[in-house]
């Protein structure tokens, strides 16, 4: 016999190793302060048959039918049999014995095959009662119906339902006064098991969708647990390269230029020198600031505030510092009580991811930069335009350079723009939009963020 889906997880009564399995999470093991000791005692033999029936099903199959198979037996050699066979019995012992083997036997293959079984019984029945001789073991057809009702659809428990029936019936009609004492007794037996099978399966059927809903839901929590993950992971990348990026393209540029200066202006090359050590030490605070929210043996890591838009002076102040002019535009009345925080920081960062840009990109090269004291001599340069109006603000970067040209140190093209698509990230959690291209009339390069202002974003 072939190990089956059905061997596990059934109900025990009329069949003690067929009862479902217990709901998730609880193990088969109830609180005991929820149940009665004698509770506590039937439970726990029943998960151990349970447990039993799940490692061994074979061998469980195997027990209970030679357990009705005795029962048989005995009932045949101790003549109970006898008791209730009608007075003009035609049976022979030896047909006796051999009906009661094939009521038993058989149940070895009820789980498998419940329908065959009950097939193979029905010539059994039919002599049965035809002969009077009425053997008790009879009614173990009654257990491969009920495996039919757990697991079968309800026209093949019609059909299972008329073959325990029909022989019955047949003897009722051969012999009127069984009706009262057989006739009657085999239904109310089979509406019991249809009824107890139906209740059985239904708290399967229920047990069993609840845990495919706990599995379902743990799969969407565990999915989206790597999403947060994701998208954090996401979020630290762009803060680290907005934060180290820009810091490193300053330093950048104020090293190119103090190394121009330090032949005609060592003056110069020590405050590019000073100018760089201040940007440094910025960079580090930050990145610390930063590193340290993420660690969880810190829980007091400071968190001072994000950028606001208050900061975009500092941060011009430094590109230009790096040697990159940089002019600031403002058009219309600043409405501050409409840029949340994260607003702000929005426009901070594409501000400086366009600059760090224009400073890491565009051409001429750094090592062409001329000192922040001559800007006459630098062609290069950028433009910063801020524009309040009633339902949004407008921030437009524009450099007079060549972006995306190779890069100083390796002649190669640089890789694909990600700051540009950390920008666009950005903007879009406040359902705004970000342009970048070149210019249309003349050479250069424009950055351009449309951000709804808040009491228009409802």
């Amino acid at each position: 016999m072939t190990d089956h889906p059905q061997a596990a997880g059934t109900f025990p009564a009329p069949d003690a190793a067929t009862a479902p399995p217990p709901p998730a999470g609880t193990g088969g093991v109830v609180s005991p302060a929820d149940t009665a000791p004698l509770t506590r005692i039937i439970r726990g033999a029943l998960d151990r048959l349970r447990a039993f029936d799940r490692r061994r099903p074979r061998v469980w199959d195997a027990a209970v039918t030679a357990f009705w198979a005795v029962a048989a037996v005995l009932d045949y050699t101790s003549g109970g049999w006898r008791t209730v066979a009608h007075d003009d019995v035609t049976a022979p012992e030896a047909l006796v014995l051999l009906m009661s083997l094939c009521f038993s036997l058989p149940l070895l293959w009820r789980r498998t095959h419940p329908m065959a079984v009950l097939l193979l019984m029905a010539p059994a029945s039919l002599v049965n009662i035809w002969t009077g001789a009425v053997v008790q073991a009879a009614l173990l057809q009654l257990i491969p119906v009920f495996q039919i009702v757990l697991r079968s659809s309800f026209r093949t428990v019609g059909a299972a339902a008329a073959l325990f029936v029909a022989p019955v019936l047949a003897i009722g009609v051969r012999i009127p006064s069984t009706w009262g004492q057989q006739v009657v007794s085999y239904v109310w037996g089979l509406v019991f098991v249809v009824l107890l099978g139906i209740a059985v399966r239904t708290r399967r059927e229920y047990t069993e969708a609840l845990v495919e809903r706990a599995h379902r839901l743990e799969h969407e929590r565990d999915q989206q647990a790597r999403l947060a993950a994701a998208a954090e992971r996401t979020r630290i990348a762009r803060e680290m390269h907005d934060i180290i990026g820009h810091n490193l393209s300053v330093i950048t540029g104020l090293a190119d230029g103090g190394a121009y200066a330090a032949r005609k202006n060592p003056e110069r090359a020590g405050q590019a020198l000073e100018t760089i050590g201040a940007t440094s030490r910025q960079a580090l605070s930050e990145l610390r600031r930063l590193l340290g929210v993420l660690r969880d043996d810190h829980p007091e890591a400071e968190r001072t505030p994000q950028p606001t838009l208050d900061e975009l002076a500092p941060l011009i102040e430094r590109v230009r510092r790096a040697g990159l002019p940089v002019h600031l535009e403002l058009h219309g009345e600043p409405r501050p009580q409409s840029l949340t925080p994260g607003r702000q920081l929005t426009v901070y960062r594409v501000v400086q991811e366009a600059l760090t840009n224009t400073l890491k990109h565009a051409t001429p090269p750094a090592t062409d930069r001329r000192p922040p004291e001559e800007p006459h001599q630098e062609p290069l340069s950028a433009t910063v335009t801020l524009t309040y109006t009633h339902t949004h603000l407008d921030a437009r970067i524009t450099d007079t350079g060549n972006g995306g040209g190779p890069t100083p140190d390796t002649e190669e093209t640089p890789p694909p723009a990600q700051g540009i698509m950390g920008m666009r990230e950005r903007a879009a959690l406040y359902d705004g939009t970000l342009e970048a291209g070149p210019l249309p009339d003349h050479g250069g390069w424009q950055i351009r963020l449309r951000l709804p202002l808040e009491d228009t974003h409802q």
